[in-house]
């Protein structure tokens, strides 16, 4: 069956769908953590998917280049190349497959270029299987804002700033010492911009 099926199931968006009533029977999990993308699997699995499992980009290629899959679930930053260039080489192989976009950090920039390069949608973490597969049902929505004339937000430099210092921090595993060395601040500046509450994105009131 064919991934644009879902797309008729647009006005379907409720708790427990499955393969069948999406009309599809493949998926790629693709994450990092071994944890999540196990717990994932299973859960796909239990809804009647056929499920790949990848943990970075090579790995992903591999499978999915010998088993493409109706729909793909991608971690956004992963050791090595990132979740959108295999956003991108996913649908250079097997453009009809569906990619929803996972990512620890909810910036509204990440979510335009993942939609941009052919995302179906993005999802902050954490997300679990309905969620992932309503975004799916969903279908295209953030496109459709572009077609009627409304455009995304662009992020404040405040926002932006305080998105990069936790991708950064994260990338340091919560190291504060090491995230201020790479972002050429004082360790002190970091822990007072830390304690600071998220900026809120433009157009969210």
């Amino acid at each position: 069956m064919s991934s644009a099926s879902i797309d008729s199931d647009a006005e379907a968006i409720t708790r427990g769908l499955d393969a069948e009533t999406l009309g599809v029977s493949s998926i790629i999990v693709v994450d990092d953590t071994f944890v999540l993308r196990d717990r994932l699997s299973l859960a796909f699995q239990q809804r009647g998917f056929r499920v790949e499992q990848a943990g970075d980009y090579d790995e992903a290629i591999a499978r999915f280049s010998s088993r493409p899959t109706d729909l793909a679930v991608i971690d956004l930053r992963m050791p090595g190349r990132s979740g959108l260039d295999l956003l991108i080489s996913i649908k250079r192989i097997h453009p009809e497959t569906k990619v929803v976009i996972l990512s620890g950090f909810g910036s509204i920039a990440a979510a335009i270029d993942a939609v941009r390069m052919g995302a179906t949608n993005f999802l902050s973490k954490p997300a679990d299987v309905d969620d992932i597969l309503n975004a799916f049902v969903r279908g295209d929505q953030p496109q459709s804002h572009a077609s009627d004339g409304t455009e995304f937000p662009v992020p404040s430099l405040a926002r932006a700033e305080w998105e990069h210092i936790h991708r950064v921090l994260s990338d340091c595993s919560g190291n504060i010492s090491e995230a201020a060395r790479r972002l050429g601040i004082h360790r002190r500046s970091l822990q007072r911009k830390l304690r600071k509450r998220a900026p809120d994105d433009p157009g969210s009131e």
